[in-house]
C-alpha cells in the first residue's frame, strides 16, 4: 500500500464539565448537526475519517460524561486516548477551573509526559453577551500548560469545530513521528554530517514538506496559538 493510502487510527477524548457542549461539538464535527436539547452523556463513541497534511486518518472520538459524573470511567478513557480536547464554556469560569485537575490527571496517567496532545477549547463563543471567561484568562491557562493551542468555538455555528479536531490529530501525528525516529535509533556513521566517510550527491529539487519530514512540526515550546474568529 502506498504511503498516501496508509490510514492510521487515533483515539481522541472530549473532556469537560457537564453542559459545556462536548456532545454538540462532537455531533457538529462528525454529523454536521447541532443538538438543541441538553441530554447528559454517559459516554458515546464516534468514528470519522479525515485528511490531515495529506494523510488519511480514522478518528475514534470519545464523547465523555461531565467531570462530576461517572468518574470511575475517567481513568479508562484517559489511558486509551492518544489526544484530548479539554472543553469549557466561555459563560462559566468554573468550567475552565475544573479542567486544571483533569489535565493533571491526564499527565499523570500518561507517565508524567507534559507534552500530551491537548487542545484547550472555549465553547459557546456565540454567547458573547454572557461571557464570564476573558480571552486573556483562557490564553494564560494555555500558556501555563506548555503553550497548548487555544480555540474559541461555537458548535451552533460550526465555528472552529473542524479545526480543533485537526489540531489535536496533528499533535498526535507529530508525537508518532518523534517516537518512530527514536525507534530507528541513531544515524549510521558517515551519514548526516557525523564522523567517518563523507558522501556527495546531487541536490534534489525542493519539495513541499509533509508529515514524514523530521522538522515539519515545531516543538510545542516554540508555538503559541490562540484562534478566535
Amino acid at each position: 500500500m502506498s504511503r498516501a493510502g496508509y490510514q492510521r487510527e487515533y483515539h481522541v477524548a472530549v473532556i469537560g464539565s457537564g453542559g459545556v457542549g462536548k456532545s454538540c461539538l462532537t455531533a457538529q464535527f462528525v454529523q454536521g448537526v447541532f443538538i438543541e436539547s441538553y441530554d447528559p452523556t454517559i459516554e458515546d463513541s464516534y468514528r470519522k475519517q479525515i485528511e490531515v497534511d495529506g494523510r488519511q486518518v480514522m478518528l475514534e472520538i470519545m464523547d465523555t460524561a461531565g467531570t462530576e459524573q461517572f468518574t470511575s470511567m475517567r481513568e479508562f478513557y484517559m489511558r486509551d486516548a492518544h489526544g484530548f480536547l479539554l472543553v469549557f464554556s466561555i459563560t462559566s469560569l468554573t468550567s475552565l477551573q475544573e479542567l486544571a485537575e483533569l489535565r493533571e490527571q491526564i499527565v499523570q496517567i500518561k507517565g508524567g509526559d507534559p507534552n500530551v496532545p491537548i487542545v484547550l477549547v472555549g465553547n459557546k463563543s456565540d454567547l458573547e453577551e454572557d461571557r464570564k471567561v476573558s480571552r486573556s484568562q483562557a490564553f494564560k491557562v494555555s500558556q501555563a500548560w506548555g503553550n497548548v493551542p487555544y480555540y474559541e468555538t461555537s458548535a451552533r455555528r460550526r465555528q472552529n469545530v473542524p479545526e480543533v479536531f485537526v489540531d489535536v490529530c496533528r499533535q498526535i501525528m507529530r508525537k508518532d513521528l518523534s517516537r518512530a525516529r527514536r525507534d530507528r535509533g541513531p544515524e549510521r556513521p558517515g551519514y548526516g554530517g557525523g564522523s567517518g566517510h563523507t558522501y556527495s550527491r546531487r541536490r534534489r529539487p525542493r519539495r513541499q514538506k509533509t508529515y514524514d519530514d523530521d522538522d515539519y512540526y515545531e516543538p510545542r515550546e516554540k508555538r503559541s496559538r490562540c484562534v478566535i474568529l
